[in-house]
């Protein structure tokens, strides 16, 4: 996992995070956080696992800790989160190993996380794989059932996680 760590310590990973935390402070929904990113990368490595599928560990948890990190962007500059989070990645994967492909392969999952028809497809080339997984374990990672700020949520209820499940 030392790509992963590189990741989480690059100084525009963890500046990215600090303006999130800044412009979150007062949110009462869900807030886009490190353990919401490593809730959604240890869900997508077990749906990877469940679903044998050939996805490597260390990839699923890149994408996973990038997903959502242009958040603030989307706050301060109306720019949508996922197009800011694939140019975070873009400008972070380089300086810690991710091959071409490797890069390829995260920038469309992110792009590709908030849900799409695609996603719900059973392709079998990698970047569709991890796409489907991203999307699946961020929709996932959610506890509606015990949120405080439920009945004000935005979600449609029908697509609230109102009990555990697998």
């Amino acid at each position: 996992m030392k790509r992963v760590n590189q990741i989480l310590f690059h100084h525009k990973y963890q500046h990215a995070l600090e303006q999130i935390k800044i412009w979150e402070r007062n949110r009462a929904f869900c807030r886009h956080t490190l353990e919401h990113f490593l809730d959604v990368a240890r869900l997508a490595y077990i749906h990877c696992l469940e679903q044998k599928m050939d996805v490597k560990k260390d990839v699923i948890y890149a994408a996973a800790l990038l997903h959502d990190i242009g958040r603030h962007e989307q706050y301060d500059k109306d720019i949508p989160h996922e197009v800011a989070s694939a140019r975070l990645a873009d400008e972070i994967l380089p300086e810690c190993s991710f091959s071409e492909e490797e890069r390829l392969q995260i920038r469309q999952a992110i792009l590709g996380h908030r849900g799409s028809k695609e996603n719900k497809e059973s392709k079998k080339d990698g970047a569709c794989d991890l796409k489907r997984l991203l999307y699946q374990a961020d929709k996932a990672s959610r506890n509606c059932f015990a949120c405080a700020a439920r009945e004000d949520c935005h979600w449609p209820h029908d697509k609230m996680n109102m009990e555990i499940r697998d």
